[in-house]
């Protein structure tokens, strides 16, 4: 049966009676807690992060390419045009945005592992820095934590220092990528890049550089850590051309957060990897983690672990226009020595037993 409504309308008669349990359903299902909500959000972030650093680059390109065959098409030209007008901004310092260092978002991401910053030494805003990042890890989740992103403290630990990341150069011919890159305050791995951040930026500039870079990934493993380092001295060089403190950083944790298939030395795949790295610059690994619906599961995501970097006491280097190789190989040694003894000093602290040892390669 049916009733006559107030305008006219038919309405059901059972529609109310309906209704009424409904709402009541709805309103008894339980609202996620505080402690769900906060890890939904770290998810998130960490989700976002991800997905920016494998895809954007990519996406970014080939959206500009379709639109070049639309009436869009002005869209791509102007920024093309806008390309080739900042090509060298990269080089010359890039173009950070305080306000992205500062995104909330970043707390939510420092928190889904935990990643924590430690200091053992000061550092004079009137010296600069070259800060080894070690080790490389999959993603370098440590480093880019730390030294980008400023939600672990490095600015309060740290007053007068501006910290920038290096990473390929290549992704800085990745549209719309590069924005996102240098707005956070990274630059490419090049001398001209670094040099002008060590000579023209001022004082109280600190360049983290990840030495062991994609060769050292295709080594990273949980309970391993092993380094390539005793053949990697343009870092030191540079230093002493500007005359710049070297600093040891290690990050305990970094190589946990990925599980990787590790090819062993000679076979055809280690073989393919070695040649795409030097091809590309980067290496292809097999790696794995977390799924989005639960740590059990597979997928892309890093396992929550918690990394810990610790920012090691400063070697001080001389300024010298041409060092000599003999002078470049005893500052490596005294900043493999300074790398070591934090390494030792510290592993029991986050995660390692007495019985680990660092492998330098």
């Amino acid at each position: 049966p049916q009733q006559l409504g107030a305008a006219g309308a038919s309405v059901p008669t059972g529609s109310r009676g309906s209704l009424q349990p409904a709402l009541r359903t709805l309103l008894a299902v339980p609202w996620p807690s505080q402690p769900d909500a906060r890890s939904c959000l770290q998810l998130l972030a960490v989700l976002q992060w991800v997905l920016s650093f494998l895809l954007l680059g990519t996406l970014s390109l080939l959206l500009l390419i379709y639109l070049v065959f639309t009436s869009f098409w002005p869209i791509s030209a102007l920024y093309l045009a806008w390309v080739i007008f900042d090509w060298d901004t990269p080089e010359r310092g890039g173009r950070r945005l305080p306000c992205l260092r500062r995104w909330p978002v970043w707390r939510h991401f420092r928190d889904y592992f935990p990643v924590k910053l430690v200091k053992t030494h000061d550092l004079s805003p009137g010296h600069n820095y070259i800060i080894g990042s070690h080790p490389h890890g999959i993603l370098c989740v440590g480093a880019f934590c730390n030294f980008i992103t400023g939600s672990t403290g490095f600015g309060d630990m740290f007053p007068g220092i501006r910290p920038f990341l290096t990473t390929l150069a290549g992704n800085f011919r990745l549209p719309v990528f590069r924005e996102y890159l240098m707005s956070g305050g990274l630059c490419p791995v090049t001398r001209r890049a670094i040099g002008y951040l060590l000579s023209r930026n001022g004082t109280g500039n600190a360049v983290a550089i990840v030495i062991g870079g994609a060769a050292e990934s295709l080594s990273c493993r949980p309970g391993v850590t092993t380094l390539i380092l005793k053949k990697r001295k343009g870092f030191v060089r540079m230093a002493l051309e500007h005359g710049a403190s070297l600093v040891p950083s290690f990050s305990f944790g970094e190589n946990d957060l990925f599980r990787q298939v590790v090819f062993e030395e000679g076979s055809w795949m280690r073989s393919v990897q070695r040649r795409f790295q030097k091809l590309m610059g980067f290496a292809p690994c097999v790696f794995y983690g977390r799924g989005l619906t639960s740590i059990q599961s597979r997928g892309f995501l890093p396992y929550p672990r918690p990394i810990t970097t610790v920012v090691g006491e400063p070697v001080t280097v001389p300024k010298m226009e041409n060092p000599s190789s003999e002078t470049v190989d005893m500052y490596h040694e005294m900043y493999i020595r300074s790398l070591l003894k934090l390494f030792h000093d510290n592993k029991t602290k986050y995660g390692l037993s007495e019985t680990d040892e660092l492998h330098i390669l």
